[in-house]
């Protein structure tokens, strides 16, 4: 029986979350265009007749002196330390640059346990055989080591939309995973709490609708849940609040007439749906947290939950 945690590891908007999703067959991570909308260590679990994998998505990496940025980096650094394997995911449609040279540096020591998934190979316009020279470029210059040259070789060409190639690079993961007993039931395909899905939910859909004015200028709180038995069934009442920085933001979030927050009131409900067998009331506002993003008290409680 094999048992273990595969970190997810990779720059911005290179799909990771996408192919969490599409490896767990549920909807785990939340889903932007928007670069790092992955905030925190998402677990996503795939149970097989093997075994089962934990894998954990973390942010995207990006070289940024902001103090949310290093809080993020610090999660992924985190998950790297705790994990049996590492995935790295490259992106086929961008040029590899400065931050996939540094992942590759960060991942060296680690070179026994990574395997490589080339991603978006769907894409028009995609170069595959770019990406692959990037990596013999970086895992075999200056260096006689062979154990170093293995980086190259266990490498996969996905696509995450699609499906492609997912399949294999499964059995790939299951294959060089330890031996070991479940940690999770197998019913689970995530560990994630009602509260912090709920949130996940509401933020994908502001910073989907917000995407050019404040989408990491906004956090999700949950200030109130409780369940509630109706005659059709059980109902979570749930208080949550989105999170500008600035007064002068509310309004963008409100919306003139108030149509914004409902349109992303009405999004978030019916993602909420696909995921919960309980119907869901959502009490949906704004407010503001002066600054936040430079406050620890705070990135400590959205980051590291």
């Amino acid at each position: 029986m094999k048992s273990g945690f595969v970190t997810i590891i990779g720059r911005p908007s290179v799909g990771k979350s996408t192919l969490l999703n599409k490896m767990c067959g549920e909807k785990v991570a939340i889903v932007s265009k928007v670069p790092q909308t992955t905030r925190n260590a998402i677990r996503g679990i795939v149970n097989r007749d093997e075994g089962q994998i934990v894998f954990v998505d973390t942010p995207g990496r990006h070289n940024s002196e902001k103090k949310m940025n290093k809080k993020l980096m610090d999660v992924s650094d985190r998950a790297l330390t705790e994990s049996d394997l590492v995935l790295y995911v490259l992106d086929a449609s961008r040029a590899p640059g400065e931050e996939e040279e540094e992942i590759v540096s960060l991942l060296k020591p680690l070179i026994n346990k990574t395997i490589i998934a080339i991603n978006k190979i769907d894409i028009i316009g995609a170069d595959i055989n770019k990406t692959k020279d990037f990596l013999i470029r970086t895992t075999t210059e200056d260096t006689e080591n062979t154990e170093e040259r293995r980086l190259g070789e266990n490498l996969f060409l996905i696509s995450a939309n699609t499906g492609e190639g997912i399949d294999e690079l499964l059995n790939a993961l299951f294959a060089m995973a330890p031996e070991g007993q479940p940690m999770y039931d197998s019913e689970f395909y995530t560990d994630q709490e009602t509260g912090f899905r709920i949130a996940e939910i509401i933020r994908e859909q502001a910073i989907n609708r917000l995407r050019q004015e404040l989408p990491h200028s906004l956090y999700v709180d949950i200030a109130d849940m409780e369940f509630k038995e109706a005659a059709h069934g059980s109902q979570l009442w749930v208080r949550a609040f989105i999170m500008v920085e600035r007064e002068s933001q509310k309004g963008m979030v409100v919306g003139k007439g108030g149509e914004m927050i409902k349109a992303i009131r009405l999004a978030a409900l019916k993602e909420l749906k696909k995921i919960f067998d309980w119907k869901i009331d959502l009490d949906l506002r704004v407010k503001t947290g002066k600054d936040w993003r430079h406050n620890d008290y705070t990135l400590r409680k959205i980051i590291d939950r």
